[in-house]
């Protein structure tokens, strides 16, 4: 199941995240609704979980950490079944400076860092200056994810100027199932300050 284009847009709430995932429309912009995913609060192992649409009655795939409570847990994904599709996990040390994730799924392994180092290391000391570090600032990060062996474009994120957050997440691989491009995409958003 390949899908070459498509968005992610955030709804925020008082007790959980919402992300929409939408297709290309006609028009080259959003198109129809493709999953709806939640991330509960406060949770003490990871898990998102897609469903079909907004009444959340029937789940299509989801994402779960492996370990409890850490920074660098690995995250399997799941079809509606709760057979594995894939995988990705946070490299917490070499995330200190520049945002780095591993991606994996049958038949390869990607690498996938902030593109722009500047603007990562920015995000990291903005937050550290007392009071001007509380102040929102939309930055605007980007992720490219290269297959570890050929160096090739998996999987690009790329952040649109919004209010709410808001991707366009090109997958150019065709080994790349959508639901674990999805699942990697949310957690960008979802697990990225962690």
């Amino acid at each position: 199941m390949h899908l070459p284009t498509f968005f992610v847009r955030q709804r925020i709430t008082m007790m959980v995240n919402r992300y929409e995932i939408r297709g290309v429309g006609p028009d080259g912009g959003e198109g129809d609704l493709i999953a709806f995913a939640q991330q509960k609060r406060m949770k003490l192992r990871e898990e998102i979980i897609f469903y079909s649409d907004e009444t959340r009655t029937r789940q299509v795939f989801s994402f779960k950490a492996r370990q409890k409570l850490d920074a660098h847990a690995e995250h399997d994904v799941y079809d509606e079944h709760g057979q594995p599709l894939g995988a990705f996990n946070k490299e917490f040390g070499k995330s200190l400076l520049r945002s780095t994730w591993q991606l994996f799924g049958p038949g390869y392994s990607a690498k996938g860092q902030e593109r722009n180092k500047v603007i990562a290391i920015l995000r990291r000391v903005w937050t550290m200056i007392p009071y001007l570090g509380d102040v929102w600032v939309p930055f605007l990060f980007h992720f490219d994810f290269a297959d570890n062996e050929t160096g090739q474009p998996v999987m690009t994120s790329q952040k649109g100027i919004a209010i709410r957050d808001k991707y366009t997440i090109t997958v150019p691989d065709p080994r790349v199932d959508f639901r674990v491009a999805a699942g990697m995409a949310v957690a960008l958003d979802a697990l990225q300050s962690r």
